[in-house]
């Protein structure tokens, strides 16, 4: 397969898995894009690739904007609340990290938003199991 149909074949899978995805696997997809857009980015860094760090660090912004917008504030609660003032949090810190071309902060972001992402998967797993009592009981 030549390098511009695999990058076809990619873009149609990813299209694919976006519309047949949950909206708790939308929310995952984006935590892995936007960590996959930070670990690039480290990358470009180290190797004083600059533009392509700066439009890595840009992407990964984009992406915790689209979560901070997926927030509900009345159903969320302090919840909620909280993750807004994060993601904001590591908005600024990504800012900063594109200016000082700090490892440190991407690093920092990075942390962070593996540990909202693992709390999120989380959920998941702990939904899975309040279902299957659920469907034992509905089958007796």
């Amino acid at each position: 397969m030549s390098l511009n149909g695999l990058k076809q074949y990619q873009a149609t899978s990813t299209q694919t898995g976006v519309v047949e995805a949950s909206p708790h696997r939308l929310i995952q997809m984006l935590f892995e894009g936007a960590l996959e857009k930070l670990a690039k980015a480290k990358g470009f860094m180290v190797r004083k690739e600059i533009e392509k760090k700066g439009q890595h660090i840009s992407w990964a912004i984009k992406i915790i904007g689209g979560l901070q917008s997926s927030l509900d504030m009345k159903v969320g609660g302090e919840l909620s609340v909280n993750l807004d003032k994060l993601y904001e949090y590591m908005t600024h810190k990504l800012f900063e990290a594109n200016v000082e071309n700090s490892i440190e902060k991407l690093d920092e972001v990075t942390h962070l938003l593996s540990n909202i992402k693992d709390g999120w998967d989380g959920i998941e797993e702990e939904v899975k199991r309040m279902k299957v009592p659920e469907a034992r009981a509905a089958a007796v």
